[in-house]
């Protein structure tokens, strides 16, 4: 990869395409929410939730980085989107607390406990 390309990449002030992937790869999770729950894909049933959280995920940060873009590009777009930000990023605790934590105080001896670090 080029150190051209990714200099534009993450040129966020002047370029959308990093926003337009976290998207695009959140509606690819999205999709694996949906199939997760068919019949013939019992093997990852588990991970549904998982898939979920991680979808809204994407979708929240491909918000971010667009809202980048409108601060210096677009300001009434920038100014629509700082409320649904801040409601977006509210769900997504909301989502990690009662969906992937199961309602546990957190706790860092509990996640090195568990291997996640």
């Amino acid at each position: 990869m080029s150190e051209k390309f990714t200099d534009d990449l993450f040129d966020l002030k002047n370029d959308r395409r990093l926003s337009v992937y976290l998207y695009r790869a959140g509606f690819g999770a999205w999709l694996l929410y949906i199939l997760s729950g068919a019949k013939f894909m019992q093997s990852v049933s588990l991970y549904r939730t998982d898939f979920g959280v991680f979808s809204f995920f994407l979708m929240v940060m491909g918000l971010s980085a667009s809202m980048i873009y409108d601060y210096y590009h677009h300001p009434t777009e920038f100014a629509q989107k700082k409320k649904w930000l801040a409601v977006s990023y509210l769900v997504l605790a909301g989502l990690v607390y009662f969906l992937i934590l199961h309602n546990k105080p957190v706790a860092l001896p509990q996640f090195l406990g568990q291997g996640l670090f």
